[in-house]
């Protein structure tokens, strides 16, 4: 168990190799391969805490961080190459691009550095810079540039407000379907990089819209039923 703690170690560090080959496609100028890139990084994030917890991780190999492990390749995946691609694609009007970029590497800092990001019951303290996941949206439906400005301004703000952001697999309320609307939301993503204009495709935007919503009226719901103070 030893050796399958150390592999599942090996499992999440592989998620730098990913954020490498984003970077490479950042370079060569092809937006849709980092985020596809990400994309697998986003999924091997996904899978590597699962796994940690069912082999005991932290209990078989106690001198090897998991967490910090974790928050370095997050950062980078989920903050430094978003931050890039804003700038490198010019996906913010122009003159903009570097302080936005600096103000989302900037503003997520706070939430690597909260100890108090999580509460009892999992969910996230305030927007936790899913960046990747924003700047999906603005490559993949080519959302204006102010738009993308102003959106990038309002989640740098939240990540300080009194909101919950649910955390899709360890938040045990109504998990079953939030676990669902994940698998949705990851394949028709997945499908968006690969497919050449699936964002015309009705019954794809259709399920793509219906799975994101759910997760908006699920932290909403989250957010408003607990009293101010305990936020």
């Amino acid at each position: 168990m030893k050796l399958v703690a150390f592999l599942i170690h090996g499992f999440t560090a592989s998620g730098m190799i990913a954020v490498l080959l984003s970077l490479d496609a950042i370079w060569q100028g092809d937006a849709k391969l980092a985020m596809l890139w990400l994309w697998a990084a986003l999924l091997i994030d996904g899978l590597d805490g699962p796994l940690a917890r069912w082999a005991k991780v932290s209990e078989r190999l106690p001198h090897i961080d998991g967490a910090i492990l974790d928050h370095v390749i997050d950062y980078m995946s989920y903050c430094v190459l978003p931050a890039v691609m804003i700038y490198r694609f010019g996906l913010v009007p122009e003159g903009f691009e570097l302080p936005i970029a600096g103000l989302i590497l900037v503003a997520s800092l706070y939430v690597f550095a909260n100890r108090d990001l999580k509460t009892a019951e999992n969910d996230f303290r305030g927007f936790p810079a899913l960046w990747n996941i924003v700047v999906f949206y603005l490559i993949v439906f080519d959302t204006p540039d102010i738009f993308n400005a102003v959106l990038c301004g309002f989640l740098s703000l939240m990540i300080f407000a009194p909101i919950l952001v649910v955390h899709p697999f360890r938040v045990v309320a109504l998990r079953p379907y939030t676990i669902f609307a994940s698998i949705v939301w990851l394949s028709l993503s997945l499908a968006y990089l690969l497919v050449p204009n699936l964002t015309q495709n009705l019954m794809a935007n259709l399920g793509f819209a219906i799975a994101s919503l759910y997760f908006a009226v699920l932290c909403l719901w989250r957010s408003l039923r607990l009293p101010l103070g305990k936020l």
